[in-house]
């Protein structure tokens, strides 16, 4: 599998090239939350020989989704949002002089997405937004801003929830298994078994 991280815009967001390189020359790949800087992700995109399928959004908020546009234009590829993040993103769409484009395919929990032989499973995660989404597979966890190195999302926004996000962490994200490798929206990389022990919302010493 190839996975690269790209921290991007002023609010360093991590976006994320997946790609797939079991089958020689045919090389697809995803997108992960293409916060800004369209042209740096394109071109490391190109420098890895991969065809863009998808663009993944794990939620609406304008930090990950800045680069939509020339991503879309640029690839051709589907866009993927979940279902109950379309009020989010109608309104940070909003924001833009040129809104992004609306998603070509709608998600929900339990969907799978595939890449070349890769196999990612949905998890519907609200609390940070109310279709917030995580992607699980072939040993890693693409958390969004639901979990974080030693923390969590915020759930101060309007649609938030903290007693939502707080559910979706030990039902959803804590039945993972503890080697599960966690890549966040935003910081460095983290696994389930580090936040389990150490996580200061997980634990107890902190609650929303």
């Amino acid at each position: 599998m190839i996975l690269e991280m790209l921290e991007t815009g002023a609010l360093a967001a991590n976006c994320y090239i997946v790609g797939d390189n079991s089958n020689g020359s045919k090389r697809e790949g995803m997108i992960i939350d293409p916060g800004a800087e369209a042209e740096r992700i394109l071109e490391r995109v190109n420098d890895l020989e991969l065809e863009t399928k998808l663009i993944v959004l794990t939620h609406g908020h304008r930090d990950h989704i800045g680069a939509l546009s020339e991503l879309k234009e640029a690839t051709g590829a589907e866009i993927c949002l979940h279902t109950a993040e379309a009020d989010v993103f109608q309104t940070k769409r909003s924001h833009f002089q040129q809104p992004p484009p609306p998603p070509d395919r709608w998600l929900n929990g339990g969907d799978t997405l595939e890449i070349g032989a890769l196999r990612f499973l949905v998890l519907h995660t609200p609390g940070h937004t109310p279709g917030g989404i995580c992607l699980w597979g072939e040993g890693v966890l693409f958390s969004g801003d639901t979990l974080f190195n030693f923390g969590i999302g915020r759930y101060d926004f309007p649609g938030s929830s903290g007693a939502q996000l707080m559910d979706s962490l030990h039902t959803k994200l804590m039945a993972l298994p503890d080697n599960t490798i966690v890549y966040p929206g935003h910081g460095p990389s983290t696994t389930i078994g580090t936040e389990r022990r150490g996580n200061p919302f997980l634990t107890g010493f902190f609650s929303p």
